[in-house]
């Protein structure tokens, strides 16, 4: 039987697991949860990511209480899996922690984006990681940040 503090981190895991999802760097983040779960068993590892592109596929196309009504149930599914996986290893928690933090600061992978503007046009980008940005037009400008 799972303490709270596992339990809560289920749970708030369950949930990083489904938001990760609609975010950059979901390739990176679904290799880093599937490795959590295959404990080194490649096999286990990959069953996992198989079953993540499973729930993403479910996700995607829906919106409104549709999407409402999957992702609730995806994150118990998650979050049921995570209290097992606890259960089982409780030393995947510290790696849990990790990847949950990470989905809450934004940072589940790295992120490229690369924007053009030319003449008149105007632009913004919001994100992090490496963002190239150029501007043409009457001055012919570069910008990077």
């Amino acid at each position: 039987m799972l303490g709270e503090a596992l339990m809560t981190l289920a749970a708030t895991g369950g949930n990083a697991v489904i938001a990760a999802m609609a975010a950059d760097g979901w390739d990176a983040f679904k290799g880093r949860i599937a490795k959590v779960f295959g404990r080194g068993t490649p096999e286990l590892a990959d069953a996992t990511a198989a079953r993540l592109d499973q729930s993403r596929a479910a996700l995607e196309g829906l919106s409104g209480p549709d999407l409402d009504g999957v992702r609730a149930e995806q994150e118990i599914v998650w979050r049921t899996r995570l209290e097992d996986l606890l259960e089982q290893h409780p030393e995947a928690a510290d790696e849990l922690r990790a990847l949950v933090a990470e989905v809450k600061t934004g940072s589940t992978g790295m992120v490229q984006q690369r924007a053009e503007a030319y003449d008149q046009a105007q632009q913004a980008v919001l994100g992090h990681g490496t963002q190239i940005v150029n501007f043409g037009g009457q001055h012919g400008g570069t910008s990077q940040g």
